[in-house]
């Protein structure tokens, strides 16, 4: 089980749990960090044992966005992952879910900040449940910047896209439930409950069989820009092997004998 400095990484049953680990800076995302979470999510794909993955933060936030100067390598900070990064130039954008998209399902744990660059990772996730005082937002615009983070292409196809364009345009902060009002998070939680109700759901998500569930996010995403004919098409041909397997089998059988299915990945 691997891990950095800046993300600690655990198991709670059949679900890998990556917590961003940089409280005193409100988990601004650093060198460490981003190699972490790209090795927590190659972990998880690797690991047919893994059926979920939640993604969290401690010391009361989720992420505050990236940490330029930590990027940078400047300080101690860092700096032996330099060649991690010189391997893999695309490292960080795979480990910010911009450029890879985990087969298990992810579900975001949020409490306190989740902005900027928070915010950016948050829409590479699944399911989202947040506490009640949480924070979103992106506040590149505010900066002179841009967020490169995929949120100009993923926003707008997440949410309505005239909350898209204010997000992004105004580089406000927006409350939990706002964020939920326009479709950005799913749940709202009390404060400090995150993580519990985040893991309450991947329980859900662990009694299904596997094979189903991989089947079904990945027919949702691949089909999501498809006309309704090519995507029923796309449909039928990612979803009709699954009747064939073993678990599919099993889990007729369970449900016939009133019992709980033992999936095994067949």
């Amino acid at each position: 089980m691997g891990g950095t400095e800046h993300l600690t990484v655990r198991r709670e049953g059949a679900t890998l749990v990556l917590t961003l680990n940089r409280p005193d800076a409100r988990n601004a995302l650093s060198l460490p960090m981003l190699v972490g979470l790209h090795d927590g999510w190659a972990e998880a794909d690797a690991d047919d044992e893994i059926r979920c993955i939640v993604l969290t933060g401690s010391g009361g936030s989720f992420c505050a966005g990236m940490d330029l100067k930590a990027l940078a390598g400047s300080g101690m900070a860092g700096e032996h992952y330099r060649d991690r990064l010189k391997a893999d130039p695309d490292l960080h954008w795979k480990a910010m879910l911009r450029h890879h998209r985990p087969r298990k399902p992810v579900i975001a744990a949020v409490e306190g900040y989740c902005v900027a660059g928070g915010t950016e990772i948050l829409q590479g996730t699944d399911i989202r449940v947040a506490g009640e005082s949480a924070t979103f937002g992106l506040f590149e615009v505010r900066r002179g910047l841009f967020p490169i983070g995929g949120s100009t292409v993923r926003l707008q196809r997440q949410i309505p896209r005239t909350h898209a364009l204010e997000m992004l345009l105004t580089g406000r902060p927006y409350t939990a439930r706002e964020a939920a009002r326009i479709g950005l998070i799913g749940h709202v939680v009390p404060d400090g409950t995150a993580l519990t109700r985040a893991l309450e759901i991947a329980e859900q998500i662990n009694a299904c069989g596997p094979l189903a569930v991989e089947a079904v996010k990945a027919s949702v995403y691949e089909t999501a820009e498809m006309t309704e004919t090519d995507g029923l098409a796309a449909e039928l041909a990612r979803g009709w092997p699954v009747f064939d397997t073993a678990d599919a089998k099993e889990g007729a059988r369970a449900f016939a004998e009133k019992r709980p299915p033992v999936y095994k990945r067949a």
